[in-house]
């Protein structure tokens, strides 16, 4: 893993949204710390799973990665260009190599707009094809992922869920990108649906060599898609390592405790398992509580978690965690 080449690579990023008070005059009086100073890279052709609780800010962190929301400080660097200090044209350049495939099907898709224009819209955009050209490039994107090209002139509505998330993904598809944020792609399909989106990603991996951050809920679905992943809490990562060293050696309290959350088809292991059963509710992230996120609910929290935030380190070969007492 050391020799892979580095495709992304985040340090320090921190995007925080504004809460503001007054209707003529409005001034700000805190912030939302959806996303507070996490690191990591991505390596070029794997698929780095982001797991976590609903409201941690996995997804914030995909769009801010690809310059959807502005973060508020920290850097971006994805190819050797530092997408922060991007703007303008250049930005819109570096676009054709970043895309994104969105949570909702039914949402992402213009229901006035023919499949045949939403997946040719971003050739358009940045003049690569124009029309017959452009017409056989969505048929054959249409071909890749399994739906007939001649439902070009068909409307979103008269697909289904699963359909939908398939053009969702031709579309992303459409400009041949080196990197894709995957904000969980499957959550809002049938578990039927769901194996087929998936397995589609994969051969779409290997076929046109891509590298996913595949944000998602379900972790058995992440410990099979995932080169590695990355765990993270309150807007900070709290675990990141290769998949088979998390499922089966986690070291930080909240790992464990999403992990025995998991059911395993054996009853016989089943049984001896310990459930970890973790109290309270997750904290604000307008107001996180001082030192470790998680000290309000950790079962192993000592006096040094809430007054001193730990710092994010290599516990072992490429298995980095932040927790005092790891």
């Amino acid at each position: 893993m050391a020799e892979q080449e580095v495709l992304v690579q985040v340090k320090d990023l921190k995007k925080y949204f504004p809460i503001t008070r007054g209707i003529v005059i409005q001034r700000q009086v805190g912030a939302v710390k959806a996303v507070d100073g996490i690191s990591f890279d991505v390596y070029r052709g794997e698929t780095l799973g982001l797991v976590g609780e609903s409201g941690c800010g996995k997804s914030t962190t995909g769009r801010t990665i690809l310059q959807l929301y502005r973060p508020t400080a920290g850097e971006v660097h994805f190819e050797g260009a530092d997408l922060v200090n991007i703007k303008g044209e250049d930005l819109r350049r570096m676009r054709r190599r970043m895309q994104m495939i969105f949570q909702d099907p039914y949402a992402s898709l213009n229901p006035r707009m023919t499949v045949g224009n939403i997946i040719g819209e971003p050739l358009e955009v940045h003049g690569i094809a124009k029309g017959k050209e452009r017409r056989e490039r969505v048929q054959e994107l249409l071909r890749v992922v399994g739906l007939n090209p001649y439902f070009v002139n068909r409307y979103p509505h008269e697909f289904s869920g699963g359909q939908r998330q398939r053009i969702g993904v031709a579309r992303a598809l459409a400009l041949n990108p080196a990197f894709i944020v995957c904000d969980e792609p499957i959550s809002a399909l049938d578990v039927s649906i769901q194996a087929q989106v998936v397995n589609l990603l994969e051969d779409l991996q290997q076929e046109f060599g891509l590298t996913y951050l595949f944000i998602a809920h379900d972790l058995s679905m992440v410990r099979h898609i995932s080169t590695r992943v990355a765990v993270m809490y309150l807007g900070k990562i709290v675990e990141l390592t290769d998949r088979y060293s998390l499922y089966h050696n986690p070291q930080h309290p909240y790992t464990k405790a999403l992990l025995s959350a998991v059911p395993i088809p054996d009853p016989v292991v089943e049984e001896k398992r310990r459930r970890i059963i973790l109290e309270g509710d997750v904290p604000s992230p307008v107001n996180p509580p001082k030192g470790c996120n998680f000290n309000t609910r950790c079962p192993v929290a000592i006096d040094r978690c809430f007054e001193e935030d730990p710092e994010f380190r290599e516990i072992s070969s490429l298995h980095w965690c932040a927790c005092h007492l790891v």
